[in-house]
């Protein structure tokens, strides 16, 4: 399967902005791994680091290793 496939094609895709260490990283991301995301990355690094955007994600690579995110 293509890393530019949603593992939920169900999903929506948004758009997910990630700071770490002084670098922005942006990545297309289903709604189901994005929130899970959130709640992970909250719980463990600074809080307002990632961020959801609205708007369009084309051109976005997807997040690396999305799939562990589909359950929390």
């Amino acid at each position: 399967m293509s890393e530019q496939v949603s593992p939920r094609p169900g999903d929506p895709d948004v758009h997910l902005s990630v700071f770490l260490h002084g670098a922005r990283f942006d990545f297309a991301v289903c709604l189901t791994a994005a929130l899970v995301f959130l709640d992970d990355w909250r719980d463990h690094h600074y809080p307002d680091a990632v961020t959801v955007i609205p708007g369009s994600t084309c051109g976005l690579p997807r997040l690396p290793n999305e799939r562990l995110y589909l359950e929390p």
